[in-house]
């Protein structure tokens, strides 16, 4: 360490204030030529140069590029003919040129200069606010929106930043919200949530026909909350009572009106299945019967006294209990049987 601190130091002659002189080590002024010296100027100059001409867009960027004022370059993420033609419509940017893409861009270093707008989605929200709908009832109001910055070069002309931007947006959206609440009543705006979806769609559509002017896109409007003033607590819930009742009868009636149907038809098909039921076992009975006819017949042709025979004792046995005591005549058919008398 003491070599490295001798190599950068020299010996002086120093006369101190009593006129006696002695010589000091102190460090040396290092020799640089000229020619260092100007490669020294250049690297910085080149260094200022390339720091100053070199900028980047990230992903959540997009740029306008200015020289002494005027518009020279826009970078969006993606160039659509929507967006040239709102730029070249315009007479004084007819020479603007459009870039798309993210990443490493060059500009005149210190003439040019970069003015960056965010692509991120923004909010819009507001202060909840009384209304009034068509039915004259006040209903206190909160309500957001999400949008971003379209076209980044009719945004800098226009409203130039997101603060002015959200005054613009409240101004327009207020209005239309106003206009459709006005012509909604009441207890439809609290519960119908189908009909508040298509009415902040219409919404959004018609304030993208303005907003379009500055830039600005609005991708999604919602009604956060929406609340009654405690004095139409009263008559509104009144009022929804009676149409959820109203709702709840015609309900029930055309409950009632299918139940009717339904048990009128299927008393109808019982009906109809105990009738073909009947006929069915009428026939079969009778296929029954005749078919005992024919065995009858054919056993009566083939022995008709043996048939006889049997026929008598089947109509004893169907007659004659087991304690029963019989008198018969010794002419009677069984008599003979039983006998073998003729």
């Amino acid at each position: 360490m003491e070599d490295l601190f001798n190599k950068f130091q020299k010996k002086f002659e120093v006369h101190g204030s009593d006129g006696e002189e002695r010589q000091e080590r102190r460090f040396k002024t290092p020799d640089i030529s000229k020619k260092g010296i100007m490669i020294v100027v250049l690297v910085f100059l080149a260094y200022i140069i390339a720091t100053n001409s070199l900028f980047t867009v990230n992903e959540m960027e997009q740029a306008v590029i200015t020289r002494f004022g005027e518009v020279q370059t826009v970078i969006v993420e993606k160039i659509t003919p929507e967006l040239e033609a709102e730029i070249y419509d315009i007479p004084q940017f007819k020479d603007v040129k459009i870039r798309e893409g993210k990443g490493l861009f060059f500009k005149v270093p210190v003439i040019d200069q970069v003015e960056k707008y965010t692509s991120r989605l923004l909010t819009y929200n507001t202060l909840a606010r009384e209304v009034t709908t068509s039915d004259k009832k006040k209903i206190v109001l909160d309500n957001n929106a999400q949008w971003v910055i379209r076209n980044p070069l009719l945004f800098r002309i226009t409203v130039n930043n997101i603060r002015s931007a959200n005054t613009k947006l409240d101004d327009i959206m207020y209005s239309k919200l106003n206009e459709k609440i006005g012509l909604t009543d009441g207890s439809t705006l609290i519960s119908d949530k189908a009909y508040v979806y298509a009415m902040t769609n219409q919404i959004r559509i018609n304030t993208n026909e303005e907003v379009s002017n500055f830039g600005m896109e609005v991708i999604d409007v919602r009604i956060a909350k929406t609340e009654l003033p405690e004095s139409n607590y009263e008559n509104i819930f009144n009022r929804m009572r009676t149409e959820r009742q109203k709702i709840a009868n015609k309900f029930r009636a055309e409950g009632e009106e299918q139940y009717k149907i339904m048990t009128a038809q299927a008393s109808k098909e019982v009906t109809i299945l105990k009738a073909e039921a009947y006929e069915i076992a009428q026939t079969i009975q009778g296929e029954g019967d005749a078919l005992a006819l024919e065995t009858y017949a054919n056993a009566y042709n083939k022995d008709p006294e043996f048939y006889a025979f049997y026929r008598t004792l089947e109509s004893y046995k169907k007659t004659l209990g087991e304690k029963t005591k019989l008198v018969i005549g010794a002419d009677s058919e069984f008599a003979k049987y039983l006998y073998g008398t003729e």
